[in-house]
């Protein structure tokens, strides 16, 4: 059996809560984009656009909605197939050593879309 301490939520009812959220969340920021896309937007439009502090708090909502989609799903489909009755003794190296690859990966995204959004 393995241990839900690497779960986001900490129990299934919050990580799947939360895995509908954050699709929510995406669903919107994707039709807002493509919307915005569709129009003809050009460099000055699309510069004007993330000048304002509503499109960067969306899109922070966005990409922490993402960060949080990618680890749930992520987490699930390690913890199912990287096991030991699967891989063998290396099965919960492999798995810890998987979701640490993961979470600095996204990580890195969520520090990086920050930086985009926000530094000047």
């Amino acid at each position: 059996m393995v241990t839900a301490i690497t779960s986001f939520g900490r129990s299934g009812t919050s990580d799947w809560l939360v895995q509908r959220v954050s699709g929510v969340i995406l669903l919107a920021y994707f039709v807002f984009i493509a919307a915005v896309v569709v129009t003809g937007v050009d460099y000055a439009g699309w510069k004007a656009l993330f000048g304002q502090t509503w499109v960067r708090v969306f899109s922070l909502m966005a990409v922490l909605s993402l960060a949080a989609h990618a680890w749930i799903g992520l987490w699930a489909v390690v913890t199912d197939y990287l096991t030991e009755r699967m891989m063998g003794t290396s099965g919960n190296v492999l798995r810890i050593s998987a979701q640490l690859v993961i979470a600095l990966i996204l990580f890195v995204y969520v520090v990086w879309g920050v930086q985009i959004l926000w530094g000047y």
